[in-house]
C-alpha cells in the first residue's frame, strides 16, 4: 500500500504503521502462545507459565522492537545518503544529470519540444530535480516514519497481542478460580487475537480476508503444536 494512501485508521489504529502493527502482533500472540503451550505439555505450575510468558513479552518485544529501530533508520540513513549525492552530483557533474533526466523522459515517451520542456522545468528547481532523480532513477522514496515510531508501535503491538494467550492463566491466579480447561481458553483466545491479526495483514497485503485469517491460523497452530510436545517430551525426561 502507497504510504501517500495510508490515511485514517482502522480499529483504532492508524493504517500508516499497520504493517508495524501486524508484524508485532503475529511474533507476540504466537510466540507467547508457543511458551504456554510448551509449559503446559509440560505440566508446568500457573505462576511458572505467567513468569515465562512474560518474560517472552518483554525480552521479545523489545528485540523486535530495537530490530525494527535500525531497519528503518539504516533505511532512511541510506536515503539520506543517496539523496546528498545526487545533490553533489547536479552541482559539480550537472551536464550529465540533466541527460539523464532527458533520458528518463525520454523513454517515458516525450520527444522534440515537450521533452525539452520537460527536462527544463525540472531542472530548474534543485528540490524537484533531486526528488526526480531519487524516484525514476534511483527507485528511492524516503519512508517518513520515524525509527521511534516504528518500534514504538512493534513494542506495543507484541505486549497487547502478546498478552492474550496469557489472559486466562492471569485471571486464573488474580481470581482463584478453575484451572481446569485453561489451555483450552488460552487456545481460543488466541484464536481470536490471530483472526483479528489474520484481517490487519490482509489489509497491508490487499490479499483475501480469510486467506490471511487461514495462514496466521495455521501459523500458529503449528507453533503450538511444536511447542506442547516438546514440553510434553521434556517433562517424561526429566
Amino acid at each position: 500500500m502507497d504510504e501517500a494512501h495510508r490515511t485514517g485508521r482502522l480499529l483504532g489504529i492508524n493504517i500508516a504503521f499497520l504493517p508495524e502493527f501486524v508484524y508485532g502482533g503475529i511474533d507476540g500472540a504466537i510466540t507467547t502462545f508457543a511458551v504456554v503451550a510448551g509449559a503446559t505439555g509440560a505440566d508446568l505450575d500457573i505462576p511458572v507459565v505467567i513468569i515465562l510468558g512474560f518474560a517472552n513479552l518483554i525480552a521479545d518485544g523489545f528485540s523486535m522492537s530495537v530490530g525494527n529501530y535500525f531497519s528503518t533508520k539504516a533505511s532512511v540513513d541510506d536515503y539520506d545518503k543517496h539523496k546528498a549525492t545526487e545533490y553533489w552530483e547536479i552541482e559539480n557533474k550537472r551536464d550529465t544529470e540533466v541527460e539523464e533526466v532527458r533520458e528518463i523522459y525520454r523513454q517515458k515517451g516525450f520527444t522534440g519540444e515537450l521533452l525539452e520542456q520537460v527536462v527544463s522545468v525540472i531542472t530548474a528547481d534543485k528540490d524537484v530535480w533531486v526528488d526526480t532523480m531519487m524516484k525514476e532513477e534511483l527507485d528511492m522514496t524516503r519512508d517518513h516514519k520515524s525509527p521511534y515510531q516504528t518500534a514504538g508501535m512493534t513494542f506495543f503491538s507484541f505486549l497487547m497481542i502478546g498478552f492474550i494467550p496469557l489472559a486466562a492463566y492471569v485471571f486464573a491466579l488474580l481470581f482463584d478460580t478453575s484451572t481446569e480447561r485453561l489451555f483450552l481458553y488460552a487456545c481460543i483466545l488466541t484464536g481470536l487475537a490471530l483472526s483479528i491479526i489474520g484481517v490487519l495483514k490482509s489489509t497491508v497485503t490487499g490479499k483475501n480476508i480469510l486467506q490471511g485469517i487461514a495462514e496466521t491460523l495455521v501459523l500458529g497452530g503449528v507453533a503450538a503444536i511444536l511447542a506442547y510436545y516438546v514440553g510434553a517430551v521434556l517433562e517424561n525426561l526429566f
